[in-house]
């Protein structure tokens, strides 16, 4: 039985010390050695560094000192986030925050 193998062609630069460059097929470098850090593996970091408009997503969300106490309180509810009934606005965001 033969084994099949991908070389793929890496640079010899490094990154960051001990790791290699993720190569010329990853476009948003810095995104993916993020998303390493993270501890996303190689082929998800590297999907979501080469998706299209991936630097143009996130950053969206309001701060919940600027929402109601009853939008708080919905999003709560949403993730189950348990005793939000006797929650302040104030423990709402803290405890959506630690969520």
């Amino acid at each position: 039985m033969q084994a099949n193998f991908i070389v793929l062609n890496q640079l010899n630069s490094t990154i960051m010390p001990g790791r290699k460059s993720p190569g010329p097929q990853v476009k948003d470098k810095d995104q993916y050695e993020a998303l390493r850090d993270k501890g996303y593996s190689k082929e998800k970091s590297a999907r979501i560094s080469n998706s299209k408009g991936a630097e143009h997503r996130g950053g969206k969300a309001g701060k919940y000192e600027d929402r109601t106490k009853q939008s708080l309180y919905d999003e709560a509810k949403k993730v189950g986030i348990e005793g939000r009934s006797k929650m302040t606005k104030a423990e709402l965001a803290h405890a959506l925050r630690s969520n």
